[in-house]
């Protein structure tokens, strides 16, 4: 059976459980996306009823690739880890000092899995203390589903691409979410950019799979970083805090400073 034959199959088998699948640009990346790893785990989550529309790419990458979908009239996204291109090297520095995941070993399949189960993790954490996150709906081996944000099918704007009226007032409500990210999700982004925060009338931080927990033995350096990245882009439209000031407020006195 051919790749075409393969996929065909697969398209009548998910149509077949009720399941539309909506944009032909799908097909388009399926060759790099769509291997059979993924295409178990995708038929899963539709046996499961997690997801009902399949639609196009929101965005794609040497790491994941972001699809469009609903979920009961819902949108939300699909997010695909890339096995094969993902990037080992820099994933397993972030994994290896996190203790949830430090019995995590070997090959590159099962860290992807885990990375997954990491970013569904870090996001649930975030989303519960009421940091403006994708909502976190279920992960299935490379394929995590979170809450789509945006409105009739198009993303929010990335910070860098957004009109924003008041940066100061932006800067500062970012700043509120790295805070209460550390004091009470105790997680640090640890890649946080213009490139991983939406915008839309509010902040939004997404790309979750990277934040670490506060004892990771690179923590600190995160988290300076994180703070050096917003005041790089901020500074460009609005003052801002200086590093030490902020680095201070974010830890509390009560902590010993990174």
């Amino acid at each position: 059976m051919t790749r075409d034959e393969e996929h065909d199959q697969f398209d009548r088998k998910i149509e077949a459980m009720g399941v539309r699948i909506k944009d032909a640009n799908t097909v388009k990346v399926r060759d790099d996306v769509f291997d059979e790893v993924t295409l178990m785990a995708l038929y899963k989550l539709v046996q499961k009823k997690q997801i009902s529309v399949i639609g196009g790419p929101i965005s794609t990458g040497k790491e994941a690739n972001v699809f469009y979908g609903e979920h009961d009239g819902r949108g939300i996204v699909i997010k695909i880890y890339r096995i094969q291109t993902a990037n080992f090297k820099a994933m397993t520095e972030y994994m290896a000092g996190d203790r949830r995941f430090s019995s995590v070993r070997g090959t590159r399949k099962g860290l992807i899995f885990a990375w997954t189960k990491k970013e569904f993790s870090n996001l649930a954490r975030a989303h519960d203390v009421g940091i403006p996150v994708p909502e976190p709906l279920v992960f299935d081996r490379n394929i995590l589903l979170m809450e789509f944000l945006g409105e009739d099918e198009v993303p929010y704007p990335q910070l860098r691409n957004a009109e924003v009226e008041d940066y100061g007032a932006v800067y500062q409500q970012i700043l509120g979410y790295v805070k209460r990210l550390y004091q009470e999700a105790h997680l640090i982004h640890a890649d946080l950019s213009e490139y991983n925060i939406l915008y839309h009338e509010k902040p939004y931080l997404i790309d979750m799979g990277q934040a670490v927990t506060l004892d990771h033995p690179r923590a600190p350096v995160f988290l300076i970083r994180d703070i050096k990245n917003l005041n790089r882009y901020f500074s460009r439209y609005c003052d801002v805090t200086d590093e030490e000031e902020v680095l201070r407020a974010i830890v509390g006195t009560g902590r010993r400073e990174p």
